[in-house]
């Protein structure tokens, strides 16, 4: 835990108390500060006062003692609009900040130079977060990876010299950390997203472009738009930018050509890293991950040699085409995140005979954006709420078959891409859906498509269970 010392002896207001809210109130409550902590949940504010957490209904507070106010970043700051507890703090001019400016905050009074990677991005911020960590660890490196994937960020291990924090940044957590000031910030892209919480696309970039603008080194992925106005104008502004592109050759940066990953110095290019062979990191859309990661590195001090080595050992993203096992010329992949057609189609985009299990709570839209790669499927085996609709999409377009369940799918795809003969085929799990209908979450999916593949006979599995 990192005890929030920078609020010590003050008050301090709090609401949510979900698993980082309620890490967060303790790292608040060992730093010295005095807590009120609500929730509308009452379970969660009786879990909190069973911890030793003071709770108390916010709305019958007086705001006038609270020297800030700390706000989960599931519950709206903005849009729709404001939380009522939101409302109560700027009347009383108490300022409203997260865990990650409490994190800031601990690490600009204890180790300044403790080099902190950030990232952020629509698409790819997981895998890009856990392969910086990844990269880090393989050197020999002090690294701590937290925020928001895996452990919340005030409960990794207090800042230290050399001590490298990776943290993942949502736009939530970014609008509630003024301060944040990474030693490299990195945006991978943007596409709309979350605008029932932020309005407009212009306040959703302006929100991530907080992270990049306050980092030491700006890393932007300048594939679309908005990240290239972006990264323009941090530039002129005096900031160092470092530019990275997954199909576009850069005169400055990072860019990628095939599998080759390649620096460019003032029109001049130079390979630095490869992805060939690596199957965790298959894809266009890898490829900027790996591009970021390599940026990212060397901007606190790697080698390109560490880099390459840490690149080669990463064993993927549980859930993110996460390759599970291998019987014969056939590949068996788990991307159980992909909850969505969008989230899906880098999993289609990078094979080229797939053997695709899809379905379970459909999404709005259903696979129609996936049309484009239906030349890439040999077989559908359709699952869940969502077959009916899908058999109709897919239509004479694709063969499939609607299996039902998670388990059956797996047996027939195996068993059908075993008879196929010539190249690689792949059984991909990537549903384009929710997976509420048959399983409580997508990680609880994956670990069944993990298990039902592990147990076909002759499989080899690759990278062990988790």
């Amino acid at each position: 835990m990192i005890p929030a010392s920078s609020f010590a002896g003050r008050q301090v207001a709090l609401f949510g108390l979900g698993g980082s809210g309620l890490a967060t109130a303790h790292a608040l409550v060992e730093g010295g500060a005095e807590v009120l902590a609500w929730d509308d949940n009452p379970q969660s504010v009786e879990k909190a006062g069973a911890e030793g957490i003071a709770t108390g209904d916010l709305r019958e507070a007086d705001w006038s003692r609270f020297a800030a106010f700390v706000l989960s970043p599931g519950v709206p700051l903005t849009h729709p609009k404001p939380h009522w507890t939101v409302e109560l703090a700027r009347a009383a001019g108490v300022e409203v900040i997260g865990d990650v400016e409490l994190f800031v905050r601990e690490r600009n009074a204890r180790a300044p130079d403790a080099p902190f990677i950030a990232i952020t991005g629509t698409n790819g911020k997981s895998t890009t977060t856990a392969l910086i960590a990844h990269i880090l660890q393989a050197a020999g490196r002090d690294t701590q990876m937290g925020g928001n994937i895996g452990r919340a960020v005030m409960t990794l291990d207090p800042p230290a010299p050399q001590r490298h924090y990776v943290v993942e940044c949502s736009s939530y957590q970014i609008d509630l950390a003024p301060s944040v000031n990474p030693t490299a910030g990195v945006l991978l892209n943007l596409t709309p997203d979350h605008l029932d919480r932020h309005g407009t696309m212009q306040h959703y970039a302006e929100i991530k472009e907080r992270l990049v603008a306050g980092s030491d080194t700006a890393i932007i992925g300048v594939d679309d738009s908005w990240c290239a106005q972006i990264a323009e104008r941090l530039e002129r502004a005096g900031r160092k930018v470092v530019r990275i592109s997954k199909r576009l050759p850069l005169k400055d940066g990072y860019f990628a050509e095939g599998t080759d990953l390649v620096e460019a110095v003032d029109g001049r290019h130079t390979r630095v890293a490869s992805l060939d062979g690596i199957g965790s990191l298959r894809g266009q859309h890898n490829a900027q991950n790996a591009l970021a990661a390599l940026a990212a590195c060397r901007s606190v001090g790697l080698t390109v040699e560490e880099i390459q080595a840490g690149l080669e050992s990463f064993p993927g993203l549980a859930h993110r085409m996460e390759q599970v096992g291998r019987k014969g010329h056939v590949l068996f992949v788990n991307d159980s995140k992909a909850t969505n057609a969008d989230a899906a189609a880098p999993a289609l985009s990078s094979f080229e005979r797939i053997y695709w299990i899809a379905g379970g709570l459909p999404k709005e839209g259903g696979i129609e954006p996936l049309r484009g790669l239906f030349p890439h499927i040999a077989k559908a085996y359709l699952i869940g709420e969502a077959a009916p609709a899908f058999s109709v999409t897919l239509g004479e377009a694709v063969p499939y078959e609607i299996s039902g369940t998670l388990a059956a799918a797996v047996e027939h795809a195996a068993a059908d891409a075993g008879r196929e003969g010539g190249s690689e085929g792949v059984v991909l799990l990537s549903p384009a859906c929710a997976s509420f209908d048959q399983f409580r979450n997508f990680e609880v999916r994956g670990e069944a498509f993990r298990q039902a593949v592990h147990a076909i006979d002759g499989i080899e599995p690759i990278g062990g269970t988790r």
